[in-house]
């Protein structure tokens, strides 16, 4: 059911095609070996984090010199992140182990976005939170309950926030779609991801589930991340450049490059590292018909 590879995610992505945003893109791309090349097409970059930065908790060889140089030449920079797993302060925590400088303004993650929004969607709900051990929900301004050690929120919260799925299963999601299945409320996706390149492999993605949840009932359902328009909306807003002098750069089709052209900005697509490692990508545009801007084959 769940995809392992690159092509069982691609036709997920595809599947779940009329839940994304819609957008408008190039006939064709420009090849360019690196980032440095492209450069000179634009003021700022909105920057994905795995598979452009880092791969899991490594970071990719010869990033964190490539956005010293961008910096160097006076381009803005900006992570746009789908990792809700993580607080700001602990992302930011990362870059900086990993070797980047990045600061506090510079990173937009989808679970800031989403968790800015959550009052006004349900104003004094309790959540059932889907998260990583550990997670205080300290940034969140609501009442939150850790559904994974206590299942039986799924049935007494007003409300659904899935951040992670560091500690999900099967039966957590079975257990999930029959609560919602009894009494319908809204959920929350902070990372609408289906899967994540880790060093051994794709890890499987909030977004994953969700859809699952969606092809199987009618849920008020929220998403917050590329490629839905908030996250974009605060990034550009960070950036301070207008959207279509800043670049999306990312290392999938339907997240980045699908979200980037319907915000508005230009979009470079890292083809080594991520979800198309190991993989010949031009295919998968065809079969898209989501065409980058440019094309390099790595950061």
């Amino acid at each position: 059911m769940y995809p392992h590879d690159t092509e069982t995610a691609f036709a997920r992505y595809e599947a779940v095609r009329p839940r994304l945003p819609a957008a408008i893109f190039p006939a064709t791309s420009l090849h360019l070996p690196t980032l440095a090349e492209a450069a000179d097409h634009y003021d700022g970059f909105l920057l994905d984090a795995f598979g452009v930065l880092n791969v899991g908790e490594t970071a990719i060889p010869g990033a964190v010199a490539r956005m010293a140089d961008l910096r160097a030449r006076g381009k803005s920079l900006t992570v746009l992140t789908n990792a809700a797993s993580y607080t700001r302060d602990q992302i930011l925590a990362k870059y900086h182990r990993l070797g980047f400088d990045f600061t506090a303004s510079e990173v937009v993650t989808s679970r800031d976005v989403a968790v800015a929004r959550l009052t006004a969607l349900a104003p004094d709900a309790r959540w059932a939170a889907i998260s990583a051990a550990g997670d205080s929900f300290a940034d969140i301004p609501a009442t939150v309950i850790d559904a994974v050690t206590n299942p039986a929120a799924f049935d007494s919260a007003d409300a659904i926030l899935f951040l992670s799925t560091a500690r999900w299963t099967d039966a957590l999601q079975a257990r999930l779609a029959g609560a919602l299945a009894r009494n319908p409320r809204p959920l929350v996706i902070a990372n609408p991801d289906l899967v994540a390149p880790r060093e051994d492999g794709l890890s499987l993605e909030p977004g994953l589930y969700a859809h699952a949840l969606l092809d199987a009932l009618p849920l008020e359902t929220h998403w917050f991340g590329k490629p839905f328009p908030d996250a974009f909306h605060e990034a550009i807003a960070r950036a301070g450049h207008p959207a279509h002098r800043l670049a999306m750069v990312g290392d999938t089709l339907h997240t980045d490059t699908l979200g980037g052209a319907a915000a508005g900005c230009g979009t470079v697509l890292v083809a080594r590292h991520g979800l198309f490692k190991g993989h010949d990508v031009a295919p998968y545009i065809t079969r898209s018909g989501v065409v980058p801007d440019i094309i390099v084959e790595t950061t």
